[in-house]
């Protein structure tokens, strides 16, 4: 169905965002600020996981 496949696309859209965000963060990181950086790392990386994982499910329901 197209629209899982729209849903699919939004959702990496999101975990590219999400990505830039991580980037971001490990240059907070390499500029002193590594604490309150390196936690921000850990919590995006679940979501950016998170969105991956959704996007797979979304992507193998088009193909039903």
């Amino acid at each position: 169905m197209a629209v899982f496949d729209e849903l699919a696309d939004e959702v990496a859209a999101l975990e590219s965002r999400v990505s830039d965000v991580i980037f971001e963060s490990v240059r907070e990181q390499l500029r002193g600020d590594a604490d309150g950086a390196k936690q921000l790392e850990r919590q995006l990386a679940k979501v950016r996981r998170s969105l991956l994982k959704a996007e797979a499910v979304l992507r193998d329901l088009e193909s039903d």
